[in-house]
Parts: structure tokens; sequence; C-alpha cells
């Protein structure tokens, strides 16, 4: 994926609202901020997970399964709640379930069913890498106390709520 790195200077942004009379130049320097911001979190998250040699998705996969109540759930249900495709959970499992920290259980009543279970090393990676995120990101989000958060939290949800604009869904 592309990543903007050098955000456009008002002089450009100017140019730009020149060529194109219905640019909200406020709108698109907040945007882009956003997005910019967006792409840096996910890059930090990339470099803390990789010192615990971790991939974000295979983090993320990891996490859903320590939500469920026994530490399983069906690869859809997974796949569904990571918003990713079915062929790509199951790339996500095969390389978990190669490293130990899930593993394949079969149905009991049909064989064909499968579901994907947390193991005991899967439980541990996570217990070795939840209390490094949680520290970090304490670190990251300290500059904004209780009734900041909350106000960015409600920001982030008025855009989250227009994000079907820009996508045209």
């Amino acid at each position: 994926m592309l990543q903007l790195r050098d955000l456009p200077t008002p002089a450009i942004l100017h140019k730009f609202a020149q060529r194109y009379p219905d640019a909200d130049i406020t709108a698109v320097v907040t945007f882009l901020h956003l997005l910019r911001t967006a792409t840096d979190l996910s890059d930090a998250l990339d470099a803390c997970l990789q010192q615990h040699a971790l991939l974000q998705g295979r983090w993320w996969v990891l996490i859903l399964l320590m939500r469920e109540v026994d530490g399983t759930a069906a690869p859809s249900a997974l796949a569904d709640k990571a918003g990713v495709s079915r062929a790509t959970m199951t790339g996500l499992l095969d390389g978990l379930e190669r490293d130990g920290l899930v593993e394949r259980v079969l149905g009991n009543h049909d064989r064909r069913r499968v579901a994907i279970h947390l193991t005991a090393a899967g439980q541990a990676r996570l217990d070795e890498v939840m209390p490094d995120y949680y520290q970090r990101v304490r670190r990251l989000m300290a500059p904004l106390g209780e009734t900041d958060r909350k106000q960015f939290i409600q920001l982030l949800d008025r855009i989250q709520a227009g994000i079907s604009e820009l996508s045209g869904s």
C-alpha cells in the first residue's frame, strides 16, 4: 500500500483548490492528517508486535480467540470479525497453527466442521505481548486526558459514520 509521507503544503492545496473548486481544503487537510496518523499507528503497532515475533493479522486472530469464552471459534466467524476474506483467514490460521499458537479441532458430530482453538502456547504469547502493548498505548495516549479521549472518540465516531461518503457505498 502506498503511504503518503509528504503532506501537501498550503500553496499546493491552494493550487488544487483553484483547479477543483469543490475542494474543501480544511476537510482535505484534516483527512490527510488522519490517514497519515492511522498509517503511522499501524506501522508502530507492527514494529511493537515484531519484537514479539508476531504480525498484526496473526495477533488480531489470537485476540479474537481470547475474547471467546472457550478460546474457540469457527474460521468463518474469525474472518467476519477480522474483516478479511476466508482465504486470508486460512492463511493466517495456517501460520498460527504451524507455530503452535492455534489448533484446528474437528467437530464431534460433523467431521467436516472445524473450529480454531487458542493453544496454551498462543495464550502464553498473548501474555507476553499484551503487557508491553498496554504500556505502549498508555504512553502514546498520555498527552490526552480522559475528557480529551472521550471527545476524540466522539469525533472519530462522527467520521466513521461518514465513511460511506468516501467509498460511495
